[in-house]
C-alpha cells in the first residue's frame, strides 16, 4: 500500500480528552477515531492489526478443534429471564422494545453468548455420542458502560471471541479446559503480550472454576496478587494468603476496656482521626445477610472484605450486606458502631484481628466506641478465616516467598461453567444408561480490542508506538527520501513490488515530505522495520535498514535490500516462534 493512497490521519498533539498511553498513541497515530463515548471507527491502519488479531486467534482455535460459527448479536430478552442474568447484568444489558407489527418485542444486543448457544446446543445435542463439540465465534458485543474510559480499553461495544464446549463428563471438560488454556497461552505469545494467567472468580457469567489471562500495566483496572518465587498468580477478587489461623488467646498486655464517646463518627477514616489512631489498631465489625441469616465480619481497620472469601468460609450461596434495620436488630445502634462485643448474631473474624491487642472497636451503641477490646476476655472465636483482600507483602498461599500487588488488563478469560445454564436452558442428553442429564459447559472468551489496548499501553516509547511483528499493521515501512524525483520513486517502486512479490507486507510513503517528519510518523505508527530509500544514501548505492527498537540503523548495498529485509524478517519470526509455548 502507498501512503498516498491510503488513509493515515496523524497527529503531532497529545488529544486532551485522552488518558492513557495507550488511547493518545492509538488517536495520534491514525488507528482509530471516537464516534462517541465508549463507540470507536478503526481506521486503515487499526483494522490491518485488529485482522492479524483476529487470524491469530482464528489459527489456534481451529487448531484445538474448535468449530467456527457466528451468532446473532440481537437477542430476545426471554432468555436472559430464563438463567436470571437480565437482573444480574442490571443497566450493562442493552435492551429495547421494537415495533414489529402490531405487537412490542423486547431485545437485547449481547453482551455474551452463552444463553444463545445453549438454546442452540439444546435442540441439537441428545445424545452422549456428540460431545465433546466445541464452537467459537468473533462477533462484535455490547454492554452499558457506565463510564467507558481509556480508548479502546473499556468500550461500550467491542469484538470478542468467545468458545463454548459441551462434555458429558467432568474429566472431558477438564480436558479441553486445558486446552484452551494452553491455546491462550500460545494466542498472547504470538501477539507479542506479556502476560498473567491468574486464578479468578466467575462474576455473572457463573461456573465453578477460572482463570483469568491479565497483562501488567499501571492503567489497568484490575488488581493482580502474583508470587515470583512460587508462580501463584490471581486477581483480587481470588487471591488467597498464606497466613494461617494464629493461637487464639488473650494478650498478657491486654489493658481494661473503656468506652469512648464518639459522636457523630462511624467510619474507620473518621474514628482515627477523633481518636488519633492508626487503622490498623481497630477492629471493624460488618454485618451482612447470609442465606437470609444475619452474621458479624471481623477485620483490621486497614484491610478491605474480600466477599468471595466470606461467602465460600461461610458456605453460603447468598451473602449481601445487611440493612440499618438488621444492623439495628443484631447491635442496638446505628450503622457505624457496631463491635463484636455482646452482639446477637455468630461472628466470623480473619486470621488479623486476635493479633490486634486492645482493639478499638463500634461499642453496639450509637455515638460510641470501646478502646482496649482483645480476643478471648471481651468477646469468643473458636477458628479464624482468611476474609479480606491479598496485600503486598503477604506470604505466597503455596508456602514460600511473598505477594506482590499489580494493575493488570484483562484481554482473556476462561470459565468451567459446569451445568449452570444447561439446566437453566433444559439442555438435556441422553447418558450411556439413557437417563436424561445436564449438558457440562465450558466457555472460553477473548477480547480482540484489548490485545491491540494492551500492546499499545504496554509497547511505547516517547517516539511511538512499538507492534510486534506478528500484529504490525504492515511489517515494513520503505521511507523514499526525495519522492518528488522520479528516478528516486521510479527505483523505491520497483523495490517496493519485489518485497510484495516476497510476501513481505510493506507500507511505501511515498509523500513528497521531509524525511524528519517521515521518520516521526514511521516511529509514530510503530512499523518495526524501516528502510530509508533515497538521497545520499542511494547516490552511493546503499539504503539503509532501521529495526523500530534499535539504535543504530544498518547500511546495506541497494542489489542486496531485497535479500537483507527478507532474511532479518524469517529472523525475527524464527526467533519470535521459538519462545511460544510448546
Amino acid at each position: 500500500m502507498r501512503w498516498s493512497q491510503t488513509f493515515i490521519p496523524t497527529m503531532k498533539e497529545i488529544p486532551s480528552d485522552a488518558e492513557v498511553p495507550s488511547h493518545q498513541l492509538m488517536l495520534r497515530a491514525g488507528f482509530i477515531r471516537q464516534l462517541m463515548a465508549g463507540a470507536y471507527t478503526y481506521l486503515p491502519l487499526g483494522v490491518r492489526a485488529l485482522k492479524k488479531a483476529e487470524a491469530i486467534v482464528r489459527q489456534e482455535m481451529d487448531a484445538t478443534g474448535a468449530l467456527e460459527i457466528l451468532m446473532p448479536a440481537l437477542q430476545p430478552i426471554d432468555l436472559f429471564e430464563r438463567t436470571g442474568r437480565k437482573e444480574a447484568f442490571g443497566n450493562v444489558l442493552i435492551n429495547f422494545n421494537v415495533r414489529r407489527g402490531d405487537r412490542n418485542v423486547h431485545l437485547a444486543l449481547g453482551p455474551t453468548h452463552e444463553e444463545v448457544v445453549t438454546d442452540l446446543m439444546s435442540r441439537h445435542l441428545s445424545s452422549h455420542r456428540q460431545m465433546p463439540l466445541t464452537v467459537y465465534q468473533i462477533q462484535t458485543k455490547f454492554r452499558n458502560e457506565e463510564r467507558p474510559r481509556f480508548g479502546i480499553l473499556r468500550t461500550s461495544e467491542f469484538l470478542m471471541k468467545d468458545a463454548y464446549s459441551f462434555h458429558s463428563s467432568l474429566e472431558s471438560l477438564n480436558d479441553v479446559y486445558q486446552k484452551m488454556y494452553h491455546a491462550y497461552c500460545r494466542i498472547f505469545a504470538r501477539c507479542g503480550l506479556e502476560f498473567l494467567p491468574v486464578e479468578a472468580e466467575s462474576g455473572p457469567i457463573g461456573g465453578d472454576a477460572s482463570h483469568e489471562f491479565m497483562i501488567p500495566a499501571a492503567n489497568g483496572e484490575d488488581r493482580i496478587v502474583f508470587c515470583k518465587k512460587t508462580n501463584y498468580a490471581a486477581n483480587l477478587e481470588r487471591a488467597e494468603t498464606g497466613r494461617k489461623a494464629p493461637l487464639i488467646a488473650t494478650s498478657g498486655e491486654a489493658k481494661p476496656v473503656a468506652r469512648l464517646h464518639t459522636p457523630n463518627v462511624g467510619s474507620i477514616e473518621t474514628v482515627c482521626k477523633l481518636l488519633k489512631c492508626k487503622p490498623e489498631k481497630l477492629v471493624k465489625t460488618l454485618i451482612y445477610v447470609a442465606d437470609g441469616n444475619p452474621v458479624a465480619v471481623l477485620l483490621r481497620g486497614d484491610h478491605e472484605a474480600n466477599e468471595g472469601k466470606i461467602r465460600r468460609a461461610l458456605n453460603v450461596t447468598s451473602l449481601e450486606m445487611a440493612d440499618p434495620a438488621v444492623i439495628l436488630a443484631v447491635t442496638g445502634a446505628p450503622v457505624g458502631f457496631a463491635g463484636p462485643v455482646g452482639i446477637k448474631c455468630p461472628i466470623f473474624a480473619d486470621h488479623d484481628v486476635p493479633l490486634v491487642v486492645n482493639a478499638i472497636t463500634g461499642a453496639n451503641e450509637g455515638d460510641y466506641h470501646l478502646a482496649n477490646v482483645n480476643v478471648g476476655r471481651d468477646f469468643a472465636l473458636e477458628t479464624t478465616f482468611d476474609l479480606r483482600n491479598a496485600a503486598a507483602g503477604d506470604p505466597s498461599p503455596r508456602g514460600e516467598g511473598t505477594l506482590e500487588l499489580v494493575h493488570g488488563i484483562e484481554v482473556g478469560h476462561v470459565f468451567k461453567l459446569g451445568t449452570k445454564y444447561s439446566i437453566s436452558m433444559d439442555a438435556l442428553y441422553d447418558d450411556e444408561t439413557e437417563h436424561r442429564q445436564p449438558i457440562i459447559m465450558g466457555c472460553y472468551g477473548i477480547g480482540v480490542n484489548r490485545i491491540l489496548a494492551g500492546l499499545a499501553e504496554t509497547r511505547h516509547d516517547d517516539q511511538g508506538l512499538i507492534w510486534p511483528l506478528s500484529i504490525a499493521p504492515y511489517e515494513v515501512i520503505l521511507s523514499v527520501i526525495g519522492a518528488n524525483e522520479p528516478e528516486t520513486l521510479a527505483a523505491a517502486e520497483r523495490l517496493y513490488a519485489e518485497l510484495q512479490a516476497a510476501g513481505v507486507d510493506v507500507l511505501l510513503d511515498d509523500r513528497d515530505l521531509r524525511p524528519g517528519v517521515k521518520f516521526k510518523d514511521a516511529d509514530l505508527i510503530g512499523i518495526p522495520l524501516r528502510v530509508n530509500f533515497g538521497g545520499k544514501g542511494l547516490k552511493e548505492g546503499v539504503v539503509e535498514l532501521k529495526w523500530r527498537t534499535a539504535a543504530d540503523s544498518e547500511r546495506v548495498p541497494l542489489a542486496d535490500a531485497l535479500t537483507s529485509v527478507v532474511r532479518q524478517l524469517a529472523e525475527k519470526k524464527k526467533s519470535d516462534a521459538a519462545n511460544l509455548p510448546g
